[in-house]
């Protein structure tokens, strides 16, 4: 397999990087330009506000650094160890989301911008370190997911999958924000609502 080649669907390891670059610059100048009103005002289609949702598209990358691990190990074991482990996760999905939610209020309630400026720059940096360190083989490992707990696990995924991941959480969740800007280009036809 090239590094230009796609693994089902998958974006190639230099494009992952790119897109990684671009959140992360795009993360930056939504923190720098919201208003402290935007920051407050509630996202469109989740119960946080704007700050708190800033925060769950940072934390996207956060989790994809702690299911690599899981990935490489699983993807080195039977097909059947990995099923049992995404079962019982599925099984745990509602106190998922409700960890998932009260976290993401927390670390966006508490945490500055600069600090969440900080953590993005130092996640995707480790991020995009591991990824240019992996095999083509250990890219294409691969485990069963709980596919109740976000609507981008899919019942496997390969460890590729898993470094794209963070991305499609973080644009999924960039068109739920209602700061000004967005409002702006909505207004003028230039941004997608949903």
């Amino acid at each position: 397999m090239g590094s230009g080649d796609n693994l089902l669907g998958t974006p190639s390891r230099s494009e992952i990087h790119r897109e990684m670059d671009l959140a992360c610059e795009t993360f930056h100048a939504l923190l720098r330009d919201a208003t402290a009103s935007d920051l407050r005002r509630r996202s469109d289609g989740t119960r946080w506000n704007n700050r708190q949702l800033l925060f769950h598209m940072l934390f996207g990358y956060l989790i994809v650094r702690r299911l690599l691990p899981l990935v490489r190990f699983f993807g080195r074991q039977p097909g059947h160890v990995s099923r049992t482990f995404a079962t019982v996760l599925n099984a745990a999905t509602k106190p998922f989301h409700v960890v998932n939610y009260l976290g993401s209020w927390g670390g966006g309630t508490v945490l500055t911008r600069r600090r969440m400026h900080v953590m993005m720059d130092h996640s995707i940096k480790a991020l995009q370190r591991h990824l240019t360190a992996e095999t083509e083989v250990a890219l294409r490992r691969e485990m069963h997911f709980p596919p109740g707990w976000d609507p981008f696990f899919r019942k496997t995924m390969t460890l590729q999958d898993v470094y794209h991941y963070g991305t499609q959480h973080f644009d999924y969740h960039r068109r739920q924000l209602t700061l000004t800007e967005l409002d702006d280009d909505r207004a003028q036809g230039s941004g997608t609502d949903r």
